[in-house]
This record gives structure tokens, sequence and C-alpha cells, in this order.
């Protein structure tokens, strides 16, 4: 079926309040731009990104592609009743994208974060896809769906998507993924939560979790909620973050 997504191209800025914001010159390096797969929450969609931060702006100082993918309320699953959208996230998409735009395939110029279910959807890819992604970051992650039902008001979300089976040991399962796997074979995980956030619970489970099995995150629990404010700041300190070729 076709479906949507937005993508933003590195290039030298221009106009009122852009003078001297310059894109980084990859222009002839045959690799292609690095890229960050930027994934969005819920109760969004593939614009939000670009209509709630500057991340345009911040992508073209650092000299990045962005690809932000529409998934709708599908938790980067494939759903027990709708669509795959893990195949079509995990699979599909990235071949597209390497079709169509000059961006580079290598694993170290390869990144994925987002917020909330975003957040889920870019450790569920860290997790599930450690061969592709240099850096993963979770914006006040959505990390546990085995709890999250009872801590939102998500109406038959769980039923629609998972139809009502365990999804301990699944690739949902991101704790338990995460217990199971090489600390030294995955990606560099970034955790950013707000101590007002109600899903902080899920992200210091996350975090004990990690510590339990030796997998080394860099993480934040600082004042905040779940607002776009909170996650304007987070993506510039990701981007800041993310090991990005020069």
């Amino acid at each position: 079926m076709g479906t949507s997504m937005v993508v933003l191209m590195p290039q030298a800025a221009s106009g009122i309040g852009m003078e001297g914001v310059e894109a980084a010159d990859t222009a002839a390096d045959e690799r292609g731009v690095p890229v960050l797969y930027l994934l969005h929450g819920l109760s969004d969609d593939c614009t939000i990104w670009e209509r709630r931060t500057s991340i345009e702006r911040y992508a073209t100082e650092k000299g990045i592609a962005v690809v932000m993918p529409e998934v709708r309320r599908s938790f980067y699953a494939d759903e027990a009743v709708g669509e795959k959208y893990w195949t079509f996230i995990a699979e599909e998409l990235p071949q597209i994208v390497a079709r169509t735009f000059r961006i580079s395939t290598a694993r170290e110029d390869t990144f994925v974060a987002g917020l909330s279910m975003g957040g889920f959807g870019a450790f569920k890819l860290a997790l599930n896809r450690p061969d592709r992604f240099a850096a993963a970051a979770a914006l006040s992650g959505a990390v546990d769906p085995v709890n999250l039902s009872r801590e939102l008001d998500t109406g038959h979300l769980a039923e629609r998507v998972w139809g009502g089976r365990d999804i301990i040991g699944t690739d949902d399962d991101l704790i338990g993924r995460l217990r199971a796997a090489d600390p030294a074979a995955l990606p560099a995980l970034f955790l950013d939560c707000g101590t007002e956030d109600q899903l902080l619970d899920q992200n210091e489970a996350f975090l004990a979790a990690a510590g339990d099995v030796g997998v080394p995150i860099t993480s934040r629990l600082r004042p905040g909620a779940h607002t776009w404010e909170f996650w304007d700041e987070s993506i510039q300190d990701v981007l800041d973050w993310l090991p990005i070729r020069g």
C-alpha cells in the first residue's frame, strides 16, 4: 500500500536567520551522507518532528540526513489485526531509502532515535538489528510494552497490535532482548527521560536491566515531562552525541 515519509537531506542553508549555517561538505564523499531514522510517537505521524522541533536546522548543522517514516499506531510491530509495520521499518524502508537518496548504508553512518512509542521502535531496531546501527536513542521511550496498557490510556491497542499474545520472549520484549544480547555487539545506546514523565518507571527498569547484564548506556533522568519542549532539547543532545563521521 502507499504510505508516507519525510526526508531531510543536508544542504547549505540560506535565507533570513540562517546566514552562516553550512551543512557538512560530503558531496564528494562516495559513501553518501550519514542518516538518522527518526521515529514518531503513538499520537503523531511522520510530519511531527518537523512541525514541533527545528530538526531541519539541527540536522543541517550536523550534515546528516533524517528519515521520518509513517507507522500509524502500530508500535513498530507486525500487527495482529492490521499491517506489517515491523517488516516495513526493519526491511523495506532501508532498501527504499538506499535506492532513492544519496545516503551511506554503512553501519557506522546509520543511526536511529525516537520519542515515546518511537523510542521503543528505536531500541527495538537496535536490539534486533544490531549489525545495522552504530547508535540508538530513546527519548521518553515506552520501552516496556508488557506493562504499557496499565500505564497509559491506550484503549484496545494491545489487542490490535499483539492480538492478546504474550510478548515476553519476542522481538518486542526489549528487556528480554537486552538480557540476551552480547553487549559488545550492540550499538551505542542513549536514554533520556523526564523525572515527571509517566514512563519514568519503564525507563528506570530498562536501565536497571542494562546494569545487570553489563550493557553500557548513556542515560539522563532529568527534570521534565512527556512534552515537546523536552524532546526538542533532547534531540539536539542526541545529535551532539552521535558519532557522526566528518
